[in-house]
């Protein structure tokens, strides 16, 4: 697969570390990810209810510094108009152009600001703060957000973040292609013509996975999950499976016409690059 003549667009996201340690490490990643994919651009995520804040911001500066293209995740819940503003402002003094944009988890507390409630709401006032100057992405749900109470009110959530003035959206991972056709087929019928990313997770660490999964309402398909179960205690075995799992996925979500792929890289670059090496050129 060839960027150029699939015109695909690659990504890669981050989280922003916790130590010295882990910082150096996700820079050691991003060179390695650029050496072997060259990624569009970067995304930082965002702690639930705002509380990675001042370390995303940190990563973004530490990044652009070094003339990387980085998209900030920006939430909403936990966070008031003044303080998103004053961010939005930063952002544009580092020369940010793309945003992520998400309503973001209600933390444990239960404590929102309440003055922007939804992800659409976001947008919107990103659209009359900035104007056009972000390109704004927004999250989709292949396989629904585990708080809507029905797909169609799900997709309906999604609609009204296109209709305030979302550029592109990224997905959830799903390891059902039929998840992702399903939802492209749904914005066709609402003439939704915004760029889809599927956004992809590398399989190394069972447990990992499925606790990740089961939280954010991704599906681990049964013939997937039982026989990740079956290399439980055999991790080259596992690595090797979850390659040829994501790997087929990939080339045929890019046969399939997929506008690029965003991998979820968990700071780390062997398993993305892997991927990445086993796409269909």
């Amino acid at each position: 697969m060839s960027t150029n003549n699939r015109s695909a667009v690659m990504s890669c996201e981050f989280f922003p570390p916790r130590t010295e340690a882990g910082v150096e490490k996700l820079l050691l990643a991003q060179q390695s990810l650029n050496d072997v994919i060259q990624p569009e651009y970067y995304s930082v995520t965002f702690g639930a209810g705002g509380t990675s804040r001042d370390r995303t911001l940190e990563i973004v500066k530490l990044l652009s510094a070094n003339n990387i293209n980085v998209a900030p995740h920006i939430s909403c819940i936990g966070s008031s108009k003044q303080q998103i503003s004053e961010l939005l402002a930063e952002y544009r003094s580092l020369g940010i152009t793309r945003l992520v944009t998400l309503r973001g988890d209600i933390p444990a507390s239960g404590d929102t600001t309440k003055e922007l409630s939804h992800a659409n709401e976001l947008v919107t006032f990103i659209r009359e703060t900035t104007g056009d100057h972000f390109t704004i992405e927004v999250a989709a749900y292949p396989e629904y957000h585990p708080e809507s109470p029905t797909p169609q009110s799900d997709f309906e959530y999604f609609k009204n973040k296109v209709t305030a003035g979302a550029n592109g959206a990224i997905t959830q991972y799903f390891y059902n292609i039929d998840a992702y056709k399903r939802f492209i087929d749904n914005c066709q019928r609402e003439n939704i013509t915004i760029p889809v990313t599927p956004g992809i997770m590398p399989i190394t660490n069972f447990a990992s996975l499925t606790r990740f999964s089961d939280a954010c309402g991704a599906e681990i398909p049964r013939w997937i999950r039982k026989q990740l179960e079956a290399y439980a205690d055999d991790a080259d075995s596992l690595q090797a499976f979850g390659l040829d799992v994501v790997a087929s996925l990939c080339n045929q979500l890019l046969e399939y016409g997929a506008p690029g792929l965003h991998f979820y890289t968990l700071n780390q670059a062997a398993s993305t690059n892997a991927i990445w090496n086993r796409l269909a050129r």
